[in-house]
């Protein structure tokens, strides 16, 4: 990835907001301690710039850290990231971390024009050289949707994509509004599509508010932490196609030659987001 921009941040890992995520993922807040290692996966929490409310953009969403390009694309979606663990974050550090985007490149798709843009992330303890952790977002920025209410509406809702394959473990989610707020307020993510239904419906053309894909990713995260003992070096995710709020996703974990693959399915065994871990 090219540069094109740099821009710095500093943060602290802080207690509260380590225990505040933790509840929401139905573990005792009370376990964890100043010093104890950020759990690798929980990283979501830092660096969310506090974007001035003059700022945000029409969908809501924030400063992703770097300014973004006005190519008449409105809409905004996280397409997938890679998170590299090097060293871990122990809660109630400073981190700094240095941000650098390459171009966005404009493409044309079945839905008309789009654009792809990678950010990528250092993130530096102020006692290291090296950095502890090397996360590539991929965005996807997409044209104005016609209105769900407007759209033909299919009379089934088939399965698509290549079959997942048996689980080892598995259980369900259900990602309700009030999941949807508490993330998105650990976050400070003011993007409507999470909990604006009209404007999910009307502007996004969604049937639903949409479940960040961060979410399914930190409880398979916690199935995986409960089911092996083995230490987290990289992970790579892919969201696939929206998870709509209310809408029970199965979450599901397998072994591999190398690694776990870790996937959401929606309902009709649609696999709606999916994962490596190694």
């Amino acid at each position: 990835m090219t540069p094109q921009l740099l821009a710095l941040a500093q943060d602290v890992c802080a207690l509260p907001l380590v225990k505040r995520l933790a509840a929401m993922l139905d573990r005792d807040p009370e376990t964890f301690e100043q010093g104890d290692a950020l759990p690798r996966g929980w990283y979501p929490i830092l660096f969310n710039i506090p974007t001035l409310q003059s700022k945000l953009r029409e969908d809501g969403a924030g400063q992703l850290g770097l300014p973004l390009a006005d190519l008449g694309l409105p809409r905004l979606m996280i397409a997938g990231r890679r998170a590299q663990f090097m060293h871990d974050i122990p809660i109630g550090a400073t981190v700094f971390r240095q941000s650098r985007s390459g171009e966005a490149v404009v493409k044309v798709g079945r839905s008309g024009r789009f654009a792809l843009l990678s950010v990528e992330h250092l993130v530096f303890l102020e006692n290291l050289d090296n950095p502890a952790l090397i996360e590539t977002q991929q965005y996807v920025l997409k044209p104005a949707a016609v209105p769900f209410a407007e759209q033909p509406q299919p009379t089934d809702t088939p399965s698509t994509g290549q079959l997942p394959g048996e689980a080892d473990i598995s259980r369900i989610l259900l990602p309700d509004e009030r999941l949807l707020f508490r993330y998105s307020a650990l976050t400070d993510n003011p993007h409507r599509i999470h909990y604006d239904r009209t404007y999910a419906r009307d502007a996004e053309g969604y049937p639903e508010r949409i479940v960040n894909g961060t979410i399914p990713l930190m409880f398979l995260l916690e199935m995986l932490r409960e089911h092996s003992a083995s230490t987290l070096g990289v992970i790579e995710t892919r969201n696939l196609s929206p998870m709509l709020c209310g809408q029970a996703l199965r979450l599901c974990i397998r072994k591999k030659e190398v690694g776990w693959r870790l996937w959401a399915e929606a309902p009709g065994g649609r696999v709606a987001f999916e994962a490596l871990a190694a």
